[in-house]
């Protein structure tokens, strides 16, 4: 009965952490509801005056991205802002071909008077993070607008975000990002559901009662004078975005979050790049939980409520971790359940995992409707997509745990950027990418062994107990199934 216990108790620490979570994203819903009853007026510059329109540095931090490195740069030089008043800088760590072909692309543009620099360094050292402080050492503008290789912003993307630094105690003024090949395959589908609900649902939530919200990494613009004072980027974490953020907030900076101002962007298509991208994301928010976990705790300029929205932002991708626990766990409860008459009632008492679900669901309902409107067509079509997502979500839970486990150990990698491949619709390909890694992740075998314990964990509903099968996990263990054998198959027929 030891191992049974043992079991148990993790089972239900698990547990009980999605559900606090869960708890969480419905006071994120109520503050977001809440954030569209009341209309907020901020003073802002009046760019028509041409005293007020203050200089701007755009930062273009690139690393060998051959097939959107043209689409990026004339994207950027269409922006609509005065030429006296912006300067663009290309930070390059390229070490492929592309450095010569960007250096001849960039010289054509500063011949109509476009004032644009190509940076290059001799090493990567910080990577983005060194790059970006490499570049704001010398850059003009005192505000800072940053966009990633595959953004393409809309001509009047300054004039939509520059304004409301007027408010001198705004550090940050970050967009919403919108995705130009949402509907390429079910892979960019799930990825852009599940971006949707951070740039809807979280981001607004937390902005509006004044916690802590994250820079993107992109599609943002930073005071230069906040990033000075928050200690400038560092490069210990592989997710700069969300250190300098927290850092800047603890100095008493405040954020600005613009929901209706949308900056275009290519998901990944490909799952091996999906794949490095939530790696980096997820090692780099428990790495980030590391660091700043006392400095919040500690600090005496934040309110209990933000303290706790702060530490399950940053615990946000251990979720992964406590999903897989409770997942490959669920199999040894189901014959313990059975095993142990005595223990049903306190089977019944943990159905927090379904209530958690549920309230995702009308979470991510609101998000859903809040960008494809509502009705039973739509509902019905949601319901789909959040099934399909919650599943695959899953599948990625051992990939995205190990990234987990490796932050909150403070195992240091190398920063992998996410590959781009410059495509927008079906009819484009993939195929070819110099840039896509061809080795196959031992992990993945793993996701592959998983997808078969799941099956066992469903012909398990028909056999345990006396009273003919228990099905209660049935749904549960399908789900896992489809996941685990999604990200497995396609990781192995993805391979070019």
């Amino acid at each position: 009965m030891i191992l049974e216990s043992i079991i148990i108790v993790i089972y239900t620490i698990a547990i009980v952490l999605i559900f606090l979570y869960a708890l969480a994203q419905l006071n994120l819903l109520y503050n977001y509801l809440s954030s569209k009853k009341h209309n907020e007026n901020c003073e802002t510059f009046d760019l028509s005056i041409p005293e007020e329109v203050p200089f701007v540095t755009i930062q273009l931090p690139v690393y060998n991205e051959m097939y959107v490195m043209e689409r990026l740069l004339d994207n950027i030089a269409e922006i609509d802002y005065p030429k006296d008043k912006l300067e663009i800088q290309v930070l390059d760590d390229s070490t492929d071909d592309t450095v010569k072909s960007t250096k001849q692309h960039i010289d054509r543009l500063k011949s109509t008077g476009l004032d644009i620099q190509h940076i290059t360094r001799a090493d990567r050292k910080g990577f983005k993070a060194g790059a970006l402080k490499e570049g704001l050492k010398i850059a003009k503008g005192e505000f800072i607008a940053i966009f990633d290789a595959d953004f393409l912003p809309k001509r009047n993307w300054l004039k939509r975000t520059i304004p409301y630094f007027k408010d001198g105690k705004i550090g940050v003024v970050q967009t919403r990002w919108s995705h130009i090949n949402r509907n390429y395959s079910l892979l960019t589908k799930i990825q852009a559901f599940a971006l949707d609900a951070h740039f809807t649902l979280e981001q607004v939530g937390r902005n509006s009662k004044g916690h802590f919200i994250n820079f993107n990494g992109t599609a943002g613009v930073w005071r230069k004078d906040c990033i000075i004072d928050a200690g400038n980027w560092e490069g210990d974490t592989l997710t700069e975005d969300l250190d300098l953020s927290y850092r800047a907030q603890l100095k008493n900076w405040k954020f600005k979050y613009l929901e209706d101002v949308e900056t275009p962007a290519e998901l990944p298509v490909v799952i091996s790049a999906a794949r490095s991208q939530q790696f980096r994301w997820n090692k780099g928010g428990a790495e980030n939980f590391r660091k700043m976990l006392w400095r919040i705790l500690k600090s005496k300029s934040i309110s209990p409520k933000t303290k706790v929205h702060g530490l399950l932002h940053l615990l946000n991708s251990t979720m992964f971790l406590n999903i897989f626990i409770v997942a490959v766990l669920s199999i040894p409860m189901l014959y313990i359940k059975n095993e142990y008459e005595h223990l049903r009632m306190y089977f019944y008492v943990l159905s927090f995992f379904v209530i958690s679900t549920i309230i995702f669901f009308i979470c991510y309902w609101y998000m859903y409707k809040q960008i494809y409107g509502g009705g039973f067509k739509r509902f019905f079509k949601y319901i789909g997509m959040f099934f399909t997502f919650f599943s695959i979500a899953m599948g990625f839970s051992l990939h995205n745990s190990i990234a987990v486990l490796e932050g909150h150990f403070g195992k240091r990698s190398e920063f992998v950027r996410t590959p781009k491949f410059n495509i927008s619709s079906i009819k484009d390909s993939w195929k070819g990418n110099i840039y896509l890694r061809k080795k196959l992740s031992p992990h993945i075998i793993i996701e592959g062994i998983l997808m078969l314990y799941f099956g066992f964990g469903l012909y398990s509903a028909f056999i345990v107990g006396d009273q003919g099968g228990d099905f209660g996990l049935f749904p549960f263990h399908l789900m896992l199934c489809i996941g685990f054998g999604y990200v497995f198959f396609k990781s192995i027929t993805s391979k070019t």
